[in-house]
């Protein structure tokens, strides 16, 4: 018995082996692509996998694997393509990008018709398109076009309502059933159901329109742009209500509303439902039925008293004084309280299901607003009370920069829309999102400049970068250069003594040719000659010579030692946003004359660095160069010596600060602008056909003076004419000068780093 469990056994363990033997691989191979399959399944990396991120994701955020409501990105952009009756457009095949490959990004506006008037608010549009870097005259080289015809108001019961939008369109040459054009809208739809119809046939044309609801809207073409009133400004703007160090720790109200409310009709049902959140103490919601021609026939109850309540409190009182302000859909989506809100720091609570907010493409609403659902109203007191404090800054903040970079003036709403129409063309070299919610914003940032943040002079702080460690001398010339007893030759001499300096480039903006390298003298840097076009603007072109990221911009006459240059560079490197250098002027609001004037008087007030001895960042070479319109570049080169001043009122723009003044050994004079040596054409003198008379050698005292009163009336108005341009004087005044160390101290020489600075 006990022989034959042991021969059983035995069999049993000798199958086991030949099944291991001859069919494990089998076995294993199934296993593993059994366990290939179920990984496929779970949609690797598992996101509750918390040793892959468990320091990336708080865990509510965290998903659950195999999610069947979450759809991916392919089924979600399925889904985007079947909207807006059944249109598939997209860039890929509603644009011809062709037409913007040969001549880049460039906007035809169609000639206004006789007898075909537009609207305010029309031509502020048009006109901000024509004042835009992108404007062209010629449509064969247009990238894209824009419709003389007013399609703003598309209620067919309004006074501006244009009809027959579509036999005139159709007989537009350049129609092309709607490709590479752009039509914008404020108001669709009417009374009673106010549907995004326009009455006309768009076809492949991107819409740009305000109120726009996400069933209708094609993403990635069409735009989102908000609702704005005919009195909005077309440049400029108003800046926002928050100033720095004014915010008080707590507001008096928490959340506000004051409007219109709809006894019936779309829109009514929120309003209606607004006055069961109102306490009277920290949330104020009112409303009133008093608008409208037949009010008294649909009024009810409540009527009589939300009216009397209505006029106890003033609209403008409670934005100041509220930190959040409801926004709801009135009979459209949108509504003009959603930038009176942004713009009083009064964070928007918006309740409009459907609504595609402006530019949200670009911007992330979700650092500046509260989205929150008309649904659940009686839910937001309590969900805007459990914000933290530091959280509820953070968005004040943001709203602020978001109103004074793209929502502040038609000019910068206009522009938005063609700035983000560009980033399509060229994804690879597109803004990111952090470019468009990060000061100084999408519209100072080019990314055709470069898209590495290191790049740029405004990131260093935010993520560890870090300015080169050397600059580039940039030297205007506009004088044959002699003997070595010359100024330029000890500028020369002196700038690349600088243990800093990487190279010096020489920017020869004379008719006559530069001298032979032999009468250059010599330098431990490398020397390059550049030959200009005989222009002011040349200064700030970018020059491919220029490899750094600090530039020193000097005039041939100015005199440095190369201890000024070394303490400028290394004050530069610790601001370099801003302009540093010596010479300073300033400006003023001249109430008399009701114009801003300027002075080179000494007094403790400066806001502008002169660029014939200053430090600043190469960007800003891209940004005059490309980012200014044409307009302003020929009115420095019309204007003798205003380009430094274009370029402080450029850099102040964009930075919101004031440049810095650095010791200076001796005081700056400024020389005559045109040299004796550059006659016709030279730098500072007005365009071929216009000459001035020439400059002497050597001019009486009088007529030195008049030379000199000519210049400073110039700059004044230069001044004044940059101001119009931007809609508000950018420049910042400042009463800050930085020295060295022990700088003019009763101490030995020998324990100063820049004594020279001082003889």
């Amino acid at each position: 018995m006990q022989t034959r469990k042991k021969y059983i056994f035995l069999t049993f363990l000798a199958s086991w082996l030949l099944l291991f033997f001859f069919g494990g691989d089998q076995l294993r191979r199934f296993a593993f692509f059994s366990g290939r399959k179920a990984e496929a399944r779970r949609n690797w990396p598992r996101w509750t996998d918390r040793t892959l991120l468990k320091s990336f994701a708080d865990p509510q955020e965290l998903q659950r694997d195999g999610d069947p409501s979450l759809l991916s990105p392919r089924e979600r952009r399925a889904a985007w393509l079947s909207v807006y009756r059944s249109s598939r457009c997209r860039m890929e095949t509603c644009f011809d990008f062709s037409r913007c490959e040969r001549h880049g990004f460039k906007v035809f506006t169609y000639p206004q018709e006789r007898g075909q008037p537009v609207s305010e608010t029309y031509g502020k549009i048009l006109s901000s398109i024509e004042r835009s870097r992108y404007h062209t005259l010629n449509p064969e080289e247009a990238c894209l076009f824009i419709l003389s015809i007013d399609t703003l108001d598309r209620d067919h019961l309004s006074g501006q309502y244009v009809r027959n939008v579509d036999e005139k369109i159709r007989g537009f040459p350049l129609w092309n059933g709607g490709r590479n054009h752009l039509i914008f809208n404020l108001y669709s739809g009417t009374w009673p159901s106010y549907t995004g119809e326009l009455g006309f046939d768009i076809g492949h044309a991107i819409l740009a329109k305000a109120s726009f609801d996400t069933e209708s809207f094609r993403p990635g073409f069409d735009i989102s742009i908000p609702l704005f009133s005919k009195d909005h400004p077309q440049r400029g703007g108003d800046r926002g209500w928050l100033y720095q160090d004014s915010v008080p720790p707590k507001k008096k109200y928490l959340l506000v509303f004051k409007g219109k409310r709809y006894l019936t009709g779309i829109g009514s049902g929120t309003r209606n439902a607004l006055h069961h959140i109102h306490n009277g103490k920290d949330i104020i919601s009112l409303t009133t039925c008093k608008h409208g021609k037949d009010w008294e026939k649909h009024k009810d109850t409540r009527c009589d008293k939300d009216n009397v309540d209505y006029e106890r409190f003033d609209y403008q009182e409670l934005l100041h004084n509220s930190t959040f302000c409801i926004v709801p859909r009135g009979r459209r989506l949108g509504s003009f309280r959603f930038l009176e809100a942004l713009q009083a720091a009064c964070i928007p609570v918006l309740l409009s299901d459907g609504w595609e907010l402006p530019f949200a493409e670009a911007i992330d609403w979700g650092k500046a607003a509260v989205v929150g659902s008309e649904r659940l109203l009686l839910q937001i007191p309590s969900a805007v009370r459990c914000i933290h404090p530091e959280r509820v800054l953070a968005f004040q903040q943001q709203t602020q920069f978001l109103w004074d970079s793209y929502f502040s003036s038609v000019d910068k709403i206009v522009h938005t829309t063609l700035e983000i129409i560009k980033d399509r063309l060229s994804p690879h070299r597109s803004r990111s999102r952090f470019l468009w919610n990060t000061l100084p914003g999408g519209l100072l940032v080019l990314p055709d400049f470069s898209t590495h943040l290191g790049d740029f002079p405004f990131y260093y702080l935010q993520h560890g970068y870090s300015p080169s460690k050397k600059f580039t001398a940039f030297i205007r010339v506009v004088s044959q250069a002699g003997s070595l007893s010359q100024p330029i030759l000890r500028l020369i001499q002196a700038v690349s003594g600088s243990q800093y300096c990487a190279q010096i480039v020489i920017l020869w903006s004379c008719e006559k040719p530069p001298p032979p390298s032999g009468k250059w003298p010599q330098s431990a840097v490398p020397l390059t000659i550049i030959q200009g076009r005989r222009k002011l603007s040349d200064r700030f072109f970018p020059f491919e010579a220029i490899q750094t990221d600090a530039v020193l911009s000097l005039d041939e006459d100015t005199s440095l030692s190369t201890s000024e240059v070394d303490f400028a560079f290394l004050v530069w490197r610790s601001f370099p946003e801003r302009i540093v250098g010596f010479p300073t002027q300033s400006h003023f609001w001249d109430p008399e004359q009701r114009r801003w004037g300027y002075t080179s008087k000494w007094t403790n007030e400066l806001s502008i660095v002169l660029t014939a001895a200053a430090f600043y960042h190469r960007y800003y070479h891209s940004l005059f160069s490309e980012y200014l319109p044409a307009g302003l570049r020929e009115l420095v080169d019309g204007l003798a010596a205003c380009e430094d001043i274009l370029m402080n009122v450029l850099v102040a723009a964009v930075t919101k600060l004031p440049p810095i003044k650095v010791t200076q050994r001796k005081q700056h004079k400024e020389a005559m602008a045109q040299q004796a040596e550059c006659r016709d054409g030279a730098a500072g003198t007005p365009p071929p056909g216009q000459r001035s008379p020439p400059a002497p050698r050597s001019a009486p005292a009088k007529l030195k003076g008049t030379a000199g009163s000519r210049r400073f009336s110039q700059r004044q108005d230069c001044l004044n004419q940059l101001a119009d341009w931007f809609g508000y004087m950018p420049l910042v005044s400042s009463q800050l000068r930085l020295d060295p160390v022990l700088f003019k101290d009763q101490v030995s020489v020998l324990r100063k780093k820049y004594p020279s600075l001082e003889k």
